[in-house]
């Protein structure tokens, strides 16, 4: 056995292609090798742009001894957590199960011979360190306990899948007002999002309060959008050089980011932005809009296919980080730098400054400090195209057009959905690199755009389109006995439980846009159904579904007779 990933096109896959790892990509040939040998797996699983990825991987993955202990005792398999998210999100769920905690990136988890998992952890250090034991010791320790336990460690399965079966009671409607209630408690009133650290922005919950603002007036539900979009504007996780934000910070102020910036977050902080200037027009949100907007059009189309690409990597030079922060002797003579910035000589991380706004710089200030990023080396950029992501775009181009008319944006959209129709719709449609598979998101997200082409060109050709596709979704992914969205293609599942996802997560979740969609298109019986169905969900889960609290009241909305669109109801 060798190391096979140099075949595999995703990024991630190809930074790990030199690893004295046999690695494997997750397929019926690696499964079978596991069955025929007795072996156990490890399944590691990360993204290109993932910092602990790296550091695991230099510690680890490129180290001989423990490349050794990986291949004498397990079938090991690195999959590209974007490239199969149906994977990602089965295995995260069963380190819940195990750790009763949340998991995370690099997902480092063991599984018997037939793919079932039995252990797991996320990052492991080479030495004992930060309270974790070292990656050789865990290595052994499995080895080991799966060959004296291996017949009970196989016996578990079916209390593994019973313990992954989400619950579902028979309540088919409940009223909303107590579960705003309970998000609204607990957000941060002081910096906005969630409270505690690390933060993350959440937009999904943001874009329901938005909705919900629309419908009732309430500035309860406008508040908390208007503060977080003032912080994500304005503190270290917005890149204030050249536009976009990062994933998350690891404070509680949204000072100090984790460096790297994906595609899903942009977009939606873009799209919230855009719906919350809809409300209340303000010149210093637009002007964040059209530096994002550009930052994406200048740095995030892949050269492939003209389409969006996936991330930018928090590291630069082996350091986290080192593009976007200065040192204080670079940027001390800039005139006037420190009315603008928090500029100290002790900076405010790690002796560096990131970059906190005091008030909105002037432009000479933001070309001087781009003068001096231009002599860095860029992070690296996976480029690799979505069809869930660049439909979002569509999305958000289309709305951007309703608050910003001297850009053609519409224009673009429809250019942009034309470059996805060349790639991704001309046979199967599919997700990223391989053809044959394809995620609900995909048709989720695809689905969306074509209704919000429909109502922004009055062209029916879009309507068409999306009501062809929303029948393909029902047959490929629907779960006819549980009234559900499968995540992947139910002819197609090649894991050990089918991956049913009704939670939030980096998105809002593709039940819960389907849901919109259905009643967007009058497939009433089909929404009534889904409706009930995540109802009966939402009483047990309603913290980790609070896109689908918008979509539930969207569909009650247009069945009693009114006006919606994603922004609210009228009569």
């Amino acid at each position: 056995m060798k190391n096979i990933l140099i075949n595999d096109p995703s990024p991630y896959l190809q930074q790990h292609k030199n690893n004295p790892v046999h690695w494997q990509t997750w397929s019926k040939e690696s499964l079978g090798y596991a069955k025929n040998e007795k072996k156990p797996i490890l399944l590691s699983i990360g993204y290109s742009s993932c910092h602990w990825c790296h550091v695991m991987a230099h510690e680890s993955f490129e180290d001989k001894e423990t490349a050794e202990l990986m291949n004498k005792n397990f079938i090991n398999i690195k999959v590209d957590r974007e490239e199969r998210p149906d994977i990602d999100f089965i295995f995260q769920s069963s380190f819940q199960l195990f750790n009763q905690s949340g998991g995370g990136w690099p997902l480092t988890m063991f599984l018997d011979e037939n793919g079932v998992p039995f252990m797991g952890g996320t990052y492991f250090p080479k030495s004992d360190k930060h309270g974790l034991p070292a990656f050789k010791k865990i290595l052994q320790t499995v080895a080991n306990a799966y060959k004296e336990q291996r017949t009970k460690i196989i016996e578990q399965k079916d209390l593994i899948i019973v313990n992954l079966a989400l619950k579902k009671t028979n309540v088919i409607s409940q009223e909303t007002e107590p579960i705003l209630e309970n998000l609204l408690n607990n957000l941060d009133e002081k910096n906005g999002g969630y409270k505690g650290a690390p933060k993350f922005p959440t937009f999904h919950v943001f874009d329901t309060l938005l909705y919900f603002y629309n419908k009732t007036k309430n500035e309860k539900y406008l508040n908390p959008v208007k503060l977080i979009l003032k912080k994500l504007c304005s503190r270290g996780i917005y890149d204030h050089v050249e536009g976009g934000i990062s994933r998350y910070t690891v404070d509680d102020q949204w000072l100090v980011p984790h460096f790297e910036k994906m595609l899903y977050d942009n977009l939606q902080f873009i799209l919230l932005l855009t719906k919350y200037n809809k409300i209340k027009p303000d010149n210093y949100f637009i002007q964040k809009i059209k530096q994002s907007t550009e930052f994406l059009l200048n740095n995030f189309i892949s050269n492939d296919n003209g389409l969006l690409g996936t991330a930018y990597d928090a590291d630069s030079e082996g350091i986290e980080g080192k593009y976007y922060v200065y040192d204080y002797e670079e940027i001390k003579n800039i005139k006037n730098i420190g009315e603008f910035f928090d500029v100290k000589p002790s900076g405010n991380w790690e002796g560096k400054i990131i970059l906190d706004e005091l008030k909105k710089p002037e432009k000479k200030i933001i070309d001087q400090l781009l003068e001096i990023r231009k002599k860095r080396i860029r992070p690296f950029f996976d480029s690799k195209t979505q069809l869930d992501l660049n439909c979002l775009w569509v999305t958000t181009l289309i709305n951007l057009n309703s608050i910003i008319s001297d850009c053609n944006y519409s224009d673009l959209a429809e250019k942009f959905f034309q470059k996805i129709e060349k790639k991704f719709l001309t046979e199967n449609i599919f997700h990223s690199y391989s053809k044959n598979i394809s995620f609900i998101e995909d048709y989720a997200f695809l689905v969306q755009c074509l209704l919000d082409l429909s109502d922004s060109t009055m062209n029916p050709k879009y309507r068409l389109l999306a009501k062809k596709y929303c029948e393909q979704a029902i047959k490929k992914f629907y779960i006819k006995e549980k009234k559900i969205f499968q995540k992947n293609e139910k002819n197609k599942n090649d894991i050990f439980v089918s991956p049913i996802d009704i939670s939030d997560n980096n998105m809002p979740n593709a039940n819960s846009i389907m849901l919109l969609n259905f009643s967007r298109l009058g497939f009433k019986q089909e929404a009534k159904e889904l409706a009930d169905s995540l109802n009966g969900y939402l009483n047990i889960y309603k913290n980790f579904m609070i896109s689908s609290v918008k979509s539930l009241d969207f569909f009650k909305e247009t069945e009693n007779g009114k006006n919606c669109n994603s922004e609210g109801c009228s009569i």
